[in-house]
């Protein structure tokens, strides 16, 4: 019988560990993905992974660890100069030396972080965002908005237990110039890994109230003039959540004008970049409302000083004319009576010459029809007189005496001349008429 050689799992795993630390005894910087990362106790516990860049498919996997000592000095120096702290999703360039434990296995030991690499990777998302929407043609919709002139109703996006919210309110209500401002909060996340949807969250309820005043125009006064969102505070790291693509699309394509006061002196998120306005603070933001209706309420009374100048001096430059004009309407009114006068006297001289020469022409016209009339009257006499005879015969020729003398004579019946045969009915009383008298007859 074959005698074997066998290892305990501990007398293995001790091999594995000498192998590792003969064979890798050198520390090496690795790039990878972070799929997680954690504190407990003071130490940072990150999953690695590295994932194929056709179908983003992990190809490659490992577990790291950077105990308190290292991760005390590297987190503040890495946040300091990125802006924000690890976290899932985000590249990095690790430091790191192999070590296996015979009862932990195998592990990757930090012991630096390059921050410049994770900035650089942080600058191309960020520029590969702001390409998508310029290729998208949204980056600048916010900036072709214009505030309201009187732009009093505040939709407000901030943490309701932020300081930063409680400022914003007391500068608008405390200004100086007695304006009034209505502020509505729309609770939301402004920090950690929620921001992003908690935020789009926020203008998804303010468009919805904004829309139904769009759908009904009885209401004559929109629910909100603009919408503020605010950040009171909060560390540099926690920025990453403004710049997202989808809250930068929700931003740039919402139809209200957006403030933004979230950031920093040198720090300017996606989000303040497709905003309408991008101020440093919440109190700047309630700075710049104010400041815009001091605009307008200057305008307004400047408006007002020039219309009551205007209206001074063209009520000036009228009673200047009248006073002119009563000073010359005597002297205007003499000598329009005198050409008024003129024009009569001219006229009543042209109608008398009418008058004269109308008379004149009649007087002619009655002279011609004097010598003419007499002629004219016997011609007319003669005509008529001539007309009257030809009447008279013709009347003597139609005399029914003439017809009873030749043999004819006239039936009536009732006064009226029998034609027709048809007209007679039995016992009708018929009077016949002839030359010397006249006949009675019964109809039998």
């Amino acid at each position: 019988m074959t005698t074997k050689t066998t290892l305990t799992l501990y007398e293995l795993n001790c091999l594995v560990r000498e192998v590792i630390e003969c064979e890798m005894p050198n520390e090496y910087w690795v790039e990878a993905e972070l799929s997680e990362c954690r504190e407990s106790r003071g130490h940072c516990y990150m999953e690695l992974i590295q994932k194929d860049e056709q179908n983003a498919t992990p190809v490659a996997k490992a577990s790291a660890k950077c105990w308190t000592s290292k991760w005390m000095i590297v987190r503040p120096y890495f946040e300091r100069t990125t802006g924000q702290q690890l976290h899932a999703g985000m590249k990095v360039l690790l430091k790191v030396y192999p070590q296996f434990h015979e009862a932990y296995g195998f592990s990757w030991i930090v012991t630096d972080i390059d921050p410049t690499y994770t900035l650089g990777d942080m600058a191309r998302k960020r520029q590969e965002i702001i390409r998508q929407l310029k290729d998208e043609g949204i980056f600048d919709l916010q900036k072709d908005l214009h505030l309201p002139l009187f732009c009093q109703r505040i939709a407000v996006i901030s943490s309701q237990t932020a300081a930063g919210y409680g400022d914003f309110c007391n500068q608008l209500s405390d200004n100086p110039y007695g304006f009034k401002f209505q502020t509505r909060l729309f609770p939301a996340i402004m920090q950690g890994e929620g921001v992003e949807q908690s935020i789009i969250a926020a203008l998804e309820r303010i468009f919805s109230e904004y829309s139904d005043f769009s759908d009904h125009s009885e209401n004559t006064v929109p629910p909100f003039d603009c919408v503020v969102i605010i950040r009171g505070g909060g560390a540099t790291s926690d920025m990453s959540g403004f710049d997202t693509l989808a809250l930068a699309e929700n931003v740039a394509n919402f139809p209200l004008p957006i403030i933004t006061g979230i950031g920093h002196d040198r720090d300017e998120s996606i989000l303040d970049m497709v905003s309408h306005t991008r101020v440093k603070t919440p109190t700047a933001a309630a700075t710049l409302l104010i400041d815009h209706l001091k605009i307008v309420h200057d305008a307004i009374n400047n408006a007002q000083e020039s219309i009551t100048l205007f209206t001074r001096q063209k009520l000036s430059t009228l009673n200047s004319q009248l006073s002119t004009l009563q000073e010359m309407l005597p002297k205007l009114f003499t000598i329009v009576k005198t050409r008024q006068e003129a024009c009569i006297e001219s006229l009543y001289m042209r109608i008398l010459s009418c008058i004269r020469e109308t008379v004149i022409s009649s007087l002619g016209k009655i002279n011609a029809f004097e010598t003419r009339l007499p002629i004219l009257t016997d011609r007319r006499l003669m005509t008529e007189k001539h007309r009257l005879q030809l009447m008279e015969e013709k009347a003597k020729n139609l005399d029914p005496t003439l017809l009873l003398q030749r043999g004819y004579s006239i039936t009536t019946k009732n006064g009226k001349v029998v034609r027709y045969v048809e007209e007679l009915q039995i016992g009708d009383d018929l009077e016949t008429h002839l030359a010397n008298g006249t006949v009675h007859s019964i109809v039998k």
